[in-house]
């Protein structure tokens, strides 16, 4: 095993960790070939070299444009070529990359099998095979890895993280990107495979395995174009989730209408909605539908362990929104059970009996605006025996009219920041808790210092390892798909860890 893992990772060493790149089709255009150049000539810091037979010998954002790639000498390796020119020219540019002996390329134009080009998809795998190069493509953006300055959008993080990704969608892939960063999730590294006539999902899943800078990965999934790729695809994820790298799979292609964008998009079909289920079922993959559940359960999977149980103890404000957050989790098979009478009596000491209730779940009443109160609250949840994590429930944007109210009673003076007091107290009992949290921090009204309020407090708590939620839905998806991998692990005898 060792050494099939020493080969997987030696095989994508060159396409994720270059010596240099090449850019096909290099211009001031922000299309083809000048959008890759524009992207990357301030990021990657090894050699970039730009083909242009039109722009030869000038200067491009201060590179040398070339007109071939075979005017580049035999002592200067080339290991990764993004190939962003039209579909008809890529067997010509194909052949001169493979006499140089690059062995990964990313065909960035559409036009092949998903229009009906079959003959011009053949031409470039053969040619490819013939001299050993791996595809990414076409119709696709290609490798995204900041440690090592590929990138495939503008403005994306260069900070690298834990989270791989494979994703047929180029648009979709730097959406995804950046969602899960404002959701405090990090890259390690993430792939755009457009139509993957070669290199496809279980390829990089066998990578990510073995690949120690990712823990947990996100995958985009229009189609498996083979019996093979499927075979490989169900044993790779398996593994993966098996070896505790959960793997989260949006499979789209719901409706009619999606079905046929999917075949004008990467040229397969999208396969039977109960068949996908059943394959999430044996591989123990967290099904999603849509970016914000794959960046929401990213979040969760880097920022908290994996509940032992459905049991949750819920802390919110008002008896109605404490009600419907009620109804929405029991929706998702979360439980809130009653608490031990032990929990109850440690809690009648720091709260009154005056607007609030201390069965599961709890209403703190006004009492939720003192942030000494809450960190109490769920330090008392975390000790119950029934409960296995903790959602609370806060609104920042109400802060500052709290703030306001709350000078000169119960010790609180001018100047008083509810947001870092809260964030003080929540981000202690983080520390404390040995249960997962999670906070649902709703949106009541719409203004820029609201807007401000919230976003300060969900950046805060990230920082602390506390994922944060929009809605009391995006907590329930997540903790049943939690519940779901913790149970396929236990299944396995994989949970908890020997």
């Amino acid at each position: 095993m060792l050494e099939t893992k020493q080969l997987i990772i030696k095989r994508f060493e060159r396409l994720f960790y270059p010596r240099a790149i090449g850019i096909v089709g290099a211009s001031y255009n922000p299309a083809g070939g000048g959008y890759f150049v524009e992207i990357m000539k301030d990021r990657f810091r090894k050699p970039i070299y730009i083909f242009n037979p039109r722009l030869k010998g000038q200067k491009l954002y201060g590179l040398e444009v070339h007109g071939s790639i075979l005017e580049i000498p035999e002592d200067k390796p080339i290991d990764y070529v993004i190939i962003g020119v039209p579909a008809k020219i890529v067997p010509k540019i194909l052949n001169e990359i493979g006499q140089k002996k690059v062995p990964f390329v990313t065909i960035f134009a559409s036009g092949y099998s998903e229009i009906g080009n079959e003959s011009l998809e053949k031409e470039v795998l053969d040619i490819a095979k013939k001299y050993n190069i791996r595809i990414i493509g076409p119709n696709c953006l290609g490798v995204y890895n900041p440690e090592a300055g590929l990138y495939i959008g503008r403005a994306q993080s260069k900070k690298a993280g834990n989270f791989g990704a494979v994703l047929q969608s180029g648009g979709l892939a730097v959406n995804v990107a950046q969602l899960a960063d404002a959701y405090g999730v990090e890259v390690s590294k993430m792939i755009s495979v457009g139509n993957a006539i070669d290199l496809a999902h279980p390829d990089f899943l066998e990578y990510f395995l073995h690949d120690t800078r990712t823990a947990f990965i996100g995958l985009y999934l229009e189609n498996l174009k083979t019996l093979q790729n499927g075979r490989r695809f169900m044993k790779a994820a398996k593994e993966c989730n098996l070896n505790r790298k959960p793997v989260i799979l949006w499979r789209a292609g719901y409706g009619e209408a999606t079905k046929k964008a999917i075949m004008s998009h990467t040229g397969g079909l999208a396969g039977n909605n109960k068949i996908w289920e059943a394959v999430a079922k044996q591989t123990g993959c967290s099904l999603v539908n849509n970016s914000v559940e794959l960046a929401t359960l990213a979040s969760a999977f880097k920022l908290i362990h994996l509940p032992s149980s459905r049991n949750i103890g819920l802390i919110g404000i008002g008896g109605g929104s404490t009600i419907e957050a009620g109804d929405t989790l029991e929706k998702y098979g979360l439980k809130i059970p009653k608490l031990t009478e032990k929990t109850s009596d440690k809690m009648s000491r720091f709260l009154n009996d005056v607007n609030t209730n201390f069965a599961n779940p709890i209403d703190l009443g006004a009492q939720g605006a003192l942030p000494h109160i809450y960190y109490r609250t769920i330090l008392t949840l975390d000790k119950d025996p029934n409960i296995s994590a903790i959602i609370f429930v806060k609104d920042p944007e109400r802060f500052k009219n709290l703030e306001d109210s709350l000078v000169g009673k119960l010790g609180f003076e001018k100047g008083t920041d509810l947001n870092k007091s809260f964030i003080k107290y929540i981000g202690k009992a983080k520390r404390i808790c040995k249960k997962p949290m999670i906070c649902v921090m709703l949106k009541i009204s719409e203004g820029f210092e609201e807007y401000k309020s919230r976003y300060k407090f969900k950046l805060r708590l990230l920082n602390r390892n506390v994922p944060v939620f929009e809605s009391f839905d995006l907590a329930g998806k997540v903790l049943d798909s939690m519940n779901k991998y913790r149970e396929f692990l236990q299944k396995h005898g994989k949970y908890p860890r020997n």
